[in-house]
């Protein structure tokens, strides 16, 4: 069976992550999403509610895992038995950073490939960061995030 894991802090979830989780979803037996902390990015959503969306958004759907993601990525794929990494691309400059993640992942683990997904056009204006930044603005961020996110960012 071949695994791959997609790791993120996901704060919140996006289409653009959903783009990626489904089409990566699609390329492998298992596919684990890993939810990271989000330490020194200031949270807008606790851990526990990141992972409760995914799992909401993803019921059902037999291939997907949705776990916390705790140390060293190269050493949680080891756990895991995953040997994948997949890692999303919006821009060029995405690409010089996640390369970097990569090479160091690879180094850390010998066994470990890194694959990258383009973001499909539509979504790759969005990115987690912006959406915090409108909804502590008091912005409508509807038409960039599930409807779950939406749901519990309303109540708050």
């Amino acid at each position: 069976m071949r695994t791959a894991i997609y790791p993120g802090t996901f704060d919140p979830l996006t289409f653009g992550h959903m783009d990626i989780i489904a089409r990566a979803s699609d390329l492998f037996d298992h596919l684990i999403v890993a939810v990271a902390p989000s330490s020194g990015k200031n949270p807008l959503l606790s851990i526990e509610q990141r992972m409760a969306i995914i799992r909401e958004a993803y019921l059902g759907i037999k291939n997907i895992e949705v776990v916390e993601l705790n140390g060293l990525l190269a050493n949680f794929a080891m756990t895991k038995n995953a040997k994948i990494i997949i890692r999303g691309l919006r821009s060029s400059s995405d690409f010089d950073y996640e390369f970097q993640l990569a090479g160091m992942n690879h180094r850390l683990n010998k066994e470990i490939e890194t694959v990258f997904l383009r973001t499909s056009e539509h979504y790759a204006f969005i990115s987690s960061t912006l959406v915090r930044e409108i909804v502590k603005l008091g912005g409508d961020i509807s038409e960039f995030v599930p409807e779950a996110v939406t749901r519990l960012l309303n109540k708050n």
